[in-house]
């Protein structure tokens, strides 16, 4: 049976379940960062990155399981927990994202083989791959244009 999964807008009081999400879902998709660039970006999150981004969370009986933060039509972040992972919520943002903005843009580290698996699956295409200075890992810029957008 599967889940009703509602999504709606962050609310402050979702910020200890969205960095629960984030904080699982990081260390699985990303062991290769170093606990310096993790924690400066743990410590980001609730005072730069959610202030300044439109985010989105995925909720289930009243546990969000999952967000989605945007920066125009950039999807800055999208982490679930990793017990939600193939269940179709990540696709519930995703389509959230895309319905507000319309063609979508991310960069995805190179080494991370489940968000890179996503958003291939989504229909997201390579653009350019460089150097993130702040990482010192290789990310990827990947486009999502549907196919109705190409006027």
């Amino acid at each position: 049976m599967k889940q009703q999964v509602l999504v709606r807008q962050y609310h402050s009081d979702d910020l200890t379940d969205l960095m629960s999400a984030w904080e699982s879902a990081n260390r699985l998709a990303h062991p290769f960062l170093s606990e310096a660039f993790v924690s400066k970006v743990r410590r980001d999150i609730p005072a730069l990155y959610i202030p300044n981004a439109e985010t989105w969370v995925a909720e289930i009986k009243g546990l969000v399981v999952g967000f989605i933060s945007l920066l125009g039509n950039e999807v800055g972040a999208i982490f679930l927990l990793p017990d939600y992972h193939g269940k179709g919520i990540g696709v519930a943002l995703m389509n959230k994202a895309h319905q507000l903005k319309g063609d979508l843009e991310l960069d995805v580290f190179s080494e991370n083989k489940i968000g890179r698996r996503f958003y291939e699956r989504y229909g997201f295409e390579t653009e350019v791959e460089k150097l993130d200075e702040s990482s010192r890992q290789n990310v990827m810029r990947l486009k999502y244009v549907s196919e109705t957008s190409t006027k």
